[in-house]
């Protein structure tokens, strides 16, 4: 899916992002601590991302194509929750992307999807469950927000909603190479951006108080952060109150930043600089821009980090705290805790080939899954 150039693997910390809020982490791993993963499901096409209501057993898989899966009671269900098959432009990085439930599906039914339409261009629509629980109502589709995308790839689409109740919405630069479009830098465009919508009220929505840009002529006020590449997984640490999102580099550097989950306004960069280093310049100015508190560059296989959550299951407390990523081409399975401001307690974890990570998810308890796109999901576990 996200390919880029494939070189060897050499992690580099950087430690040195603008946000040292949080204190200390939890006590370091001991060096023989494992994890593994373990198989739930296999025979899903192409999936993309794994998520669960509040407070809901069932895992639904997002696959690329254009459908919905459950997996209930450890059983993946053979009738699609969602099937928008039809609708749906799939393949290289577009497709079905993800799906987001209402903080109060118990009582609406109202999910949010993020695809790519016919035409190639996002679409991010509310549908609503149907009076079978296992199966949604594929009539109730309203359109939310629309973007135009100039090129086939860098949409994003992600969909999540954070701990203020309001819904993110994760887009790209537009695509190509090196954002000519300049999109990252410009606030009257939505690509190349974190968006933030209240989809409680106004119709289709309305803007939150506190979108930096929301009372400034010529910007968009959907924006809440900017700067970005391709931002194809982010997600909110509710118990340290962060936000870390992955951006994808272009050639050389994958990134991952950490700020406060209420920081309106950041810009993560894009195109001044990717990652920690001037893009297309030997020399930029990085004043207030957000450097990256973890990357590393296209050694040993890597080419697009795929961007995971912090663990807070309670199965294994001693991971509690602990970020997860990996990179779609290395598969690799690294993680860190962020503390003062850096990443500490690294960890190349020992899992062997799984084959090439799309997505995290984050079931409704806390516990981590890896998918990939050959059709699998696992579930971290403690070591044997």
């Amino acid at each position: 899916m996200r390919r880029g150039i494939i070189l060897s693997l050499a992690v580099l910390l950087t430690g040195c992002g603008s946000d040292s809020t949080t204190g200390p982490g939890p006590s370091p791993l001991p060096g023989n601590f494992t994890i593994q993963l373990v198989e739930i499901a296999s025979g899903l096409s192409s999936p993309l991302y794994l998520t669960s209501p509040p407070n809901d057993s069932r895992l639904f898989v997002v696959e690329q194509p254009g459908r919905i899966r459950i997996i209930k009671s450890g059983q993946l269900l053979a009738q699609p929750f969602l099937d928008i098959v039809s609708r749906v432009s799939s393949g290289g990085e577009r497709g079905l992307l993800s799906v987001a439930f209402h903080p109060s599906y118990a009582a609406n039914g109202f999910f949010y999807v993020n695809f790519t339409d016919l035409a190639g261009n996002t679409r991010v629509e509310r549908f609503k469950v149907s009076s079978n629980p296992d199966v949604a109502d594929a009539s109730s589709s309203k359109l939310i927000l629309g973007v135009t995308q100039p090129f086939a790839n860098h949409n994003g689409g992600l969909n999540l909603f954070g701990p203020d109740g309001m819904l993110y919405i994760g887009l790209g630069d537009g695509g190509s190479g090196g954002d000519p479009q300049g999109n990252g830098q410009r606030v009257n465009t939505l690509l190349g951006k974190i968006l933030r919508i209240d989809v409680d009220n106004g119709d289709p929505y309305s803007i939150p108080s506190g979108n930096p840009f929301a009372n400034q002529s010529g910007a968009r006020p959907e924006i809440w952060a900017y700067g970005l590449r391709n931002p194809w997984r982010f997600s909110f640490d509710r118990t340290a109150g962060l936000l870390f999102v992955a951006d994808v580099g272009q050639g050389t550097l994958e990134e991952v930043d950490v700020v406060p989950a209420t920081r309106a306004g950041v810009n993560y960069g894009w195109n001044i600089m990717e990652g920690s280093s001037c893009f297309g310049s030997s020399s930029c100015s990085s004043t207030g821009l957000e450097r990256p508190v973890f990357e590393y560059n296209h050694s040993g296989g890597a080419c697009s980090i795929t961007g995971g959550s912090v663990y807070r299951g309670s199965a294994i407390p001693e991971l509690k705290g602990h970020y997860f990523f990996s990179d779609y081409c290395a598969g690799f399975i690294h993680s860190f805790v962020y503390a003062n401001g850096a990443a500490t307690d690294q960890r190349n974890w020992d899992v062997g080939t799984i084959g090439s990570v799309t997505s995290f998810g984050e079931d409704a308890t806390g516990e981590l899954y890896v998918i990939v796109q050959q059709g699998r999901v696992y579930r971290i576990a403690r070591g044997s």
